[in-house]
């Protein structure tokens, strides 16, 4: 006589927990109706869009007041006003945006150099013991110098070019990436890699694009996330400090030096706008297209 398994049933019939059935979108669907449900979405949304469109608002409002009526001293705080008429300015010159694609050239530069051998690095060292044991001391060992320290060497190396620049972001960026990867693959399931190869799949090649590098696809993407925060700071600081003779933070702090804060501030704004566009670009796309799988976990 066979004997019933753990819940009781036979093994080919299908369980179904009563809660999941109950709250099953087809169930919500009919009971609510779909039409009641888009328009609770929808006026959700709204009520969301209006309280961020009035924090804003209200932050502009103060900022404004405490430095026309408080500070009033337009080289320790400059008002909303001052940097709004600074930021016509710029764009009537048009050289606001000749700085923008520098910025962003250094950016992509550093970027792309990051990813190309951050990446390939994180994975041997992840995947293979001998390699991690021989590469790990001289990565914590150039982990923590600061990218600043590389500026002379940047400077020695390629001048006042944009490779300069984009090597001081590389920097910056390369270390979150290898040790995002490394952590990536160190945590792959071994049950996934085992089953891998009692299916067939028994080269390192193949276990690693099949198997080690969509599962370890979360944490380097993460990597490159933070990677990307770190350079747009290390652009700014490279730009600063004489790597470059242009883009954002170069004029950042040449207008420091000509004493106009309003400029000052208005180029702060400008790199917090952009790193934002930046991110949330990679968050809707690189997401989208390598994370699909995630869409959907949390609700």
């Amino acid at each position: 006589m066979l004997k019933p398994n753990r819940f009781n049933v036979k093994s080919h019939s299908r369980v179904v927990c009563p809660a999941v059935e109950t709250f099953s979108l087809p169930n919500l669907l009919n009971n609510y109706g779909l039409n009641h449900l888009m328009k609770y979405t929808s006026i959700h949304t709204a009520q969301q869009k209006m309280q961020k469109s009035f924090f804003i608002f209200l932050g502009l409002l103060i900022w404004q007041i405490v430095a026309v009526l408080i500070v009033k001293n337009k080289f320790k705080l400059p008002s909303f006003s001052d940097v709004i008429m600074a930021l016509m300015k710029v764009s009537i010159s048009g050289a606001l945006f000749t700085d923008i694609a520098i910025s962003l050239i250094h950016f992509a530069i550093g970027i792309i150099a990051a990813v190309s051998i951050g990446i390939p690095i994180g994975i041997v060292m992840g995947w293979f013991k001998k390699m991690n044991g021989v590469m790990s001391p001289f990565i914590e060992i150039l982990r923590p110098i600061p990218p600043l320290a590389w500026i002379p060497f940047a400077m020695s190396w390629f001048g006042l070019t944009h490779q300069a620049a984009g090597f001081v972001i590389f920097i910056g960026m390369i270390f979150p990436i290898i040790i995002n990867t490394y952590t990536g693959f160190q945590n792959i399931p071994k049950v996934h890699v085992e089953a891998a190869m009692v299916l067939g799949c028994n080269k390192n090649k193949s276990l690693i694009y099949y198997v080690a590098l969509p599962s370890a696809m979360p944490s380097i993407i993460s990597g490159i996330r933070i990677a990307m925060g770190t350079g747009w700071m290390c652009l700014v600081a490279a730009e600063m400090f004489g790597v470059s003779s242009d883009g954002l933070g170069y004029e950042l702090w040449q207008s420091f030096h000509l004493h106009r804060m309003d400029y000052v501030f208005m180029y702060m704004l400008l790199l917090g706008f952009i790193g934002f566009f930046i991110d949330a670009f990679f968050r809707r796309h690189v997401n989208k297209k390598f994370l699909r799988w995630q869409q959907g976990i949390i609700l």
